[in-house]
């Protein structure tokens, strides 16, 4: 039996709440893309992130047309749903990173972030 891609197995680069917070602020800024559900990212969600939630994200990124030049993060709840997001982005030749602790770690280190309406 094949698993699906998506599974959270193994380590992939990260990034910490307060850097990423900094990164954002730099231009050019990274490409944040939000791997959770689209109710997930309607509680709240990091301010330019883009709603791709895992299963779709292998079949949506040739649309993206990401910048291999520019650091991409990927974020989720918890950093499970992330880590098969960044070994996608990689395989596909672009700095990714996931943010370490998720959307938990955001909201732990007080960072602000949007609700959409």
């Amino acid at each position: 039996m094949r698993l699906p891609w998506w599974l959270p197995f193994g380590s992939v680069p990260e990034i910490l709440a307060p850097a990423l917070a900094e990164a954002l602020g730099q231009a050019p800024p990274p490409m944040v893309i939000d791997v959770r559900t689209s109710i997930e990212f309607t509680v709240g969600h990091i301010e330019g992130a883009v709603n791709i939630p895992i299963i779709e994200l292998a079949g949506r990124l040739p649309g993206l047309e990401l910048d291999p030049g520019r650091l991409v993060v990927a974020i989720c709840l918890t950093a499970h749903r992330s880590i098969p997001a960044v070994r996608l982005l990689r395989g596909h030749g672009l700095e990714a990173r996931h943010l370490a602790g998720g959307m938990l770690a955001w909201r732990a280190a007080g960072l602000s972030e949007r609700r959409r309406s």
